[in-house]
């Protein structure tokens, strides 16, 4: 397992909603800047995933709202893995969007997997992808991903 991953934003414009705080549909962009970051920064860049013919899908997004965040606050994102199947084909992870003083203003919980984009079907990823995912700090709740065969 590895240090935790973790990233700094600052609010934008164009993530703010007509309330004065940052819109909903934002916190689900900063844990996918995040997810995409992780990979990127370990050799699998979207470009990779063209080569490979593959790339990550969500199955479900979940997020909680703690605290509002505003106009040019300063954020930290971090995501530890709460599930993870034995070959790596279906995972989740907890994303926390922290304010500056490091109170969770947010989190997003998304389960996913891997898509053969030219077959459009499910598969296990290459083994370095499962251990990349393996590294991520474990969340509290982490439970093994058990597939039933059908």
């Amino acid at each position: 397992m590895s240090a935790v991953f973790e990233r700094m934003y600052t609010v934008r414009w164009a993530d703010m909603d007509p309330n004065g705080h940052m819109r909903h549909s934002a916190y689900a962009d900063y844990a996918a800047q995040h997810r995409i970051e992780y990979l990127a920064q370990h050799g699998f860049t979207l470009q990779r995933f063209a080569q490979l013919s593959l790339g990550p899908i969500l199955f479900r997004e979940d997020t909680r709202f703690l605290k509002e965040l505003h106009l040019n606050e300063v954020l930290r994102v971090t995501g530890e893995l709460s599930g993870l199947s034995e070959d790596g084909s279906r995972w989740n992870i907890i994303h926390t969007l922290h304010k500056a003083d490091g109170r969770p203003a947010a989190t997003v919980a998304v389960e996913g997997a891997w898509l053969d984009l030219r077959a459009r079907k499910l598969l296990v990823p290459p083994a370095e992808i499962t251990a990349l995912m393996q590294e991520l700090p474990r969340h509290e709740s982490y439970t093994d991903i058990v597939r039933k065969s059908s």
